[in-house]
């Protein structure tokens, strides 16, 4: 299968990432500063929030075709590549905190390079690039 990424796409879809990236960094050290919880969890919640920036900004900016009519369906789908990307994300800052020693806030950037582009290039393909037209089958006339 053959990706083709438009630079404008990519570019903007960074751009959207980078702004949720620093609500979801911003939360992220209001719940452990503030909030006292731990730091996992607030990375969780803090990355939850940040898809919905994401999507927000992806749809009203950055794609302007969509594979789904259901804004509900293709959010969920976002969030669902979000939520896979979420894996990584918490694996990444785990062993960067626990066994580099990097401080939670630095280990999330490390996390961040990683899940951009996963979720980019699954996003743009699996959601907003117009799928291919879906024939009927021939049926031989009677």
């Amino acid at each position: 299968m053959k990706i083709a990424i438009p630079i404008r796409e990519a570019l903007g879809y960074a751009v959207a990432s980078a702004c949720a990236l620093v609500f979801d960094m911003a939360l992220l050290w209001l719940l452990v500063r503030f909030g006292r919880v731990e730091y996992l969890l607030a990375a969780t919640i803090s990355f939850l929030a940040g898809t919905v920036v994401a999507y927000s900004l992806s749809v009203r900016l950055v794609f302007k075709q969509h594979r789904l009519d259901d804004r509900r369906t293709e959010f969920l789908g976002f969030a669902a590549i979000g939520t896979a990307g979420l894996g990584v994300n918490a694996a990444v800052i785990f062993i960067a905190v626990k066994y580099w020693g990097l401080y939670y806030l630095v280990a999330k950037c490390v996390a961040a390079g990683f899940t951009l582009v996963c979720n980019f290039i699954s996003r743009r393909q699996l959601l907003f690039v117009q799928g291919r037209a879906v024939r009927e089958p021939r049926c031989a006339k009677i």
